[in-house]
Formats: C-alpha cells, sequence, structure tokens
C-alpha cells in the first residue's frame, strides 16, 4: 500500500507541482550544450595531439 501512494504522490507532484522547461528554450538548452561538447572535445584533441608530437620529438632526441 506504501508503493502505491508513492506512485500517486509522486505523480500528482509531477503533474501539479513541477515547472516544466518550455519546448523552444529546452532546444536552445540542448543546442548550446552540444555546441560546447563540440569546442570542448576539438580542444582536448589538439592538445593530445601537440603532446603526442612533443613526446616523440622527445623520445627521437633520446633515441640518437
Amino acid at each position: 500500500m506504501k508503493f502505491v501512494n508513492y506512485v500517486k504522490a509522486s505523480y500528482k507532484e509531477l503533474v501539479k507541482k513541477v515547472t516544466w522547461t518550455p519546448f523552444k528554450e529546452l532546444q536552445s538548452l540542448a543546442i548550446t550544450v552540444m555546441v560546447a561538447s563540440l569546442i570542448f572535445a576539438v580542444v582536448i584533441l589538439a592538445m593530445d595531439l601537440a603532446f603526442e608530437n612533443i613526446m616523440e620529438l622527445v623520445y627521437r632526441t633520446l633515441a640518437h
């Protein structure tokens, strides 16, 4: 019986008390997150490639 009351109360809260973000704003925020994630990924890629090249130069220098 406790579980049923919990589900009913949860449903009531979700339907009557929660304020949902409008769809247009949700789309805008999702696009912002995707663009920021893409920029972050490109920066990490550039750092990784730079570090790889630096380490390759160091290893080649030490090998000779």
